[in-house]
């Protein structure tokens, strides 16, 4: 459904080129949750950005359904992808209803009227989100979960077979963290969706996450948690004087 093919990603002008990471590949199948680790810096933001073609590579390709998005028009790529971000750059006054009825914008007339065929899309969204009693609430009203439910609920009723999430968890306290992802889980696995965020939420992302993509600066290592803490590459990443990763019990300690 995805893949990355000897990807570079980073940023250029006319003088130069600015390499983040190179010769990235991967692939992930519909159906799966997947988080993206690494450390600060080091060019999760620039490649979910690349991903969801906010800025193009700068060598290599990102592939969806074995064509590449560069093949895509705006329009075809948002029946593909659907993308939550945390900025919050969004009318304030927008009703809950109205923010996920944004959603149906790849489907809509020029003036975006919402067919009853939408409104029905945008039900569904909601009830499967369960936000049902915030619809009529303005956006500034919610709480920073209630928001980001908003936001995959409008993600939701985009009815795109892959969604992007940039770090979906941050700023929310740790119950509303746990539910978050376990919500993105049941949606990937119900709805038969591809997921792919980013976070900073390790052990949540252990034991939620079907996969893990750890980007260092050497590359991208993929596969399932157990696959990576078989070969080692989490406790690469983990250890330091005063942290210790117990490969067999997945849990990050401090030393």
């Amino acid at each position: 459904m995805l893949e990355l093919r000897d990807l570079y990603i980073g940023y250029a002008d006319d003088s130069k080129r600015n390499i983040v990471a190179e010769t990235l590949n991967a692939s992930l199948p519909s159906g799966v949750l997947t988080c993206l680790i690494g450390a600060n810096g080091v060019g999760k933001s620039t490649l979910m950005r690349t991903m969801a073609a906010f800025q193009p590579p700068l060598r290599g390709g990102v592939y969806v359904a074995g064509k590449s998005i560069a093949e895509y028009s705006p329009k075809e790529l948002s029946e593909q992808i659907g993308v939550v971000l945390t900025e919050r750059n969004m009318s304030a006054d927008l009703t809950v209803e109205e923010v996920v009825g944004l959603g149906r914008m790849p489907y809509t007339t020029f003036w975006g009227t919402l067919t009853q065929t939408d409104r029905s899309v945008v039900e569904e969204a909601i009830g499967c989100v369960g936000i049902d009693e915030l619809r009529s609430r303005k956006l500034h009203q919610l709480s920073d979960g209630e928001r980001q439910k908003v936001m995959i609920a409008k993600a939701l009723a985009q009815q795109t077979p892959i969604i992007f999430l940039d770090e979906p968890t941050a700023f929310l306290d740790y119950p509303s963290k746990i539910g978050m992802m376990q919500l993105l889980r049941r949606l990937a696995h119900e709805q038969q969706k591809l997921i792919l965020l980013s976070t900073h939420d390790l052990e949540i992302a252990f034991q939620t996450a079907d996969y893990i993509w750890l980007l260092q600066q050497d590359g991208l290592q993929t596969g399932t948690l157990d696959e990576l803490s078989q070969c080692g590459a989490i406790s690469a990443f983990l250890d330091s004087k005063d942290l210790y990763y117990d490969p067999a019990t997945h849990h990050i300690q401090l030393r």
